[in-house]
């Protein structure tokens, strides 16, 4: 298999605005709520709109890559987020919030089913499991940043003479972050209109699906089993996130935006030198293995954060970020290693299971109101982790991930 290296970088750059634009919600969660004067159940629905577009989108993406290219995929999608980008800023009202978070996670679902087969078909897919790593490795370096960059551009933005003061609403800070993801979009647009991807694509992934063939897909007990998997992940993950700030606000009286968004980069921060561990621990490890184990930390450092102390909520909600790390890449890498062709397809299903991260942080709303605790409903995340840890265990690729033992010998499995 030839290589594609330029692909591969604009792959990588991708995950990274991707979880750049993405996670930014979990910062600015608690100014959401005070601007536009809402309960947290309702703020709920910021979430909800970005990651339904998951839901409505991802199928009729993997159709788009399958009858075209990703080239023209991720250009679409870059449009889409300029446009959503655009609409919150100059019209930020509550309504209209919604349908321009809608269009940029609809541009998120692009971006996912388009580069996920890219990345595995241009760097081999024996070691799709080691890229994905490193892409996640990008993607926590994205949400590391985020909160960072908008703590710093909140602040200018609240300087009375500066530019971003002008462009932002008073009391609305947050607002200049979207402004960035503009401009950011612009720029991937055009970086990917001037690259030459379209001849990556292989002939084996220009089958002409129909939506009926896509949604036969859904049979596949395989299949069901990874897309629920990736639900589970996601909803775990923005279910984490996303409660952060407004946790240690509520439970321990802490400044949602100085200590908190500064844990959720911490967060993040800790979910990027987690994948340079799975980085090597795959090359070591197989996949299925790691991810057992990963689950189990991730288990024993929520319920420690949750339920302790204010300075353990402060330094152990990151530790969860870290056993977090390889969640995503291996359950993706395993879904489509245990399938021969159609990725592209399949990716599409995958992805319509980021719609997990819209029904997290409702449902945690929710379960505050019925149970009275916030720590009680943030416990009930340990119901997808348990589930990720069931289809790991039980996973049967067919390629597994390449090891160090792999190094000496020739497989059938590894593909030309």
């Amino acid at each position: 298999m030839n290589k594609n290296l330029t692909a591969v970088g604009i792959v990588l750059t991708t995950f990274f605005v991707i979880s750049f634009f993405t996670n930014i919600l979990g910062p600015i969660f608690p100014e959401l709520i005070r601007s536009f004067d809402i309960g947290l159940a309702l703020a709920g629905f910021f979430p909800f709109a970005f990651f339904a577009a998951y839901g409505v989108m991802s199928i009729p993406a993997g159709l788009l890559v399958q009858r075209t290219n990703e080239k023209f995929v991720m250009m679409l999608a870059f449009v889409l987020s300029t446009c959503g980008a655009l609409l919150f800023v100059l019209f930020p009202f509550f309504e209209l919030a919604m349908v321009a978070l809608f269009l940029i996670g609809s541009a998120m679902a692009l971006l996912q089913v388009a580069i996920n087969p890219l990345l595995r078909r241009c760097g081999g897919s024996q070691h799709f499991a080691l890229l994905s790593v490193v892409a996640q490795l990008m993607f926590g370096a994205g949400a590391t940043l985020s909160p960072v960059v908008y703590i710093h551009l909140s602040g200018v933005a609240e300087v009375p003479d500066s530019l971003l003061r002008v462009m932002v609403p008073v009391n609305m800070s947050w607002l200049s972050m979207y402004w960035l993801f503009a401009l950011m979009s612009l720029v991937m647009l055009v970086w990917i209109a001037i690259s030459q991807l379209g001849q990556t694509q292989s002939t084996d992934e220009q089958q002409r699906f129909s939506l009926q063939d896509c949604l036969a897909l859904f049979k596949n007990t395989t299949v069901i089993k990874y897309f629920l998997a990736i639900a589970a992940y996601v909803a775990l993950e923005q279910g984490i996130a996303n409660s952060i700030g407004i946790f240690l606000q509520q439970v321990h009286a802490l400044d949602a935006k100085q200590v908190g968004a500064g844990v959720v980069s911490d967060f993040w921060m800790m979910l990027t030198l987690g994948c340079f561990v799975g980085l090597a621990l795959m090359k070591l490890c197989d996949v299925r293995k790691l991810l057992c184990w990963f689950c189990m930390g991730s288990a024993l450092s929520l319920f420690t954060a949750v339920l302790g102390p204010k300075h353990f909520a402060v330094l152990v909600f990151p530790v969860t970020g870290f056993f977090l790390s390889i969640m995503w890449s291996g359950l993706f890498s395993l879904a489509l290693n245990s399938f021969e062709k159609n990725h592209g397809a399949i990716a599409g299903i995958l992805c319509t299971g980021i719609i997990g991260g819209a029904l997290a942080s409702p449902i945690i709303g929710l379960l505050v109101q019925i149970v009275g605790s916030l720590q009680m409903s943030l416990l009930s995340l340990l119901l997808p982790l348990g589930y990720i840890f069931y289809v790991a265990h039980k996973a049967q690729p067919i390629v597994n991930n390449h090891t160090i033992r792999l190094f000496a010998k020739k497989t059938s499995q590894q593909e030309a």
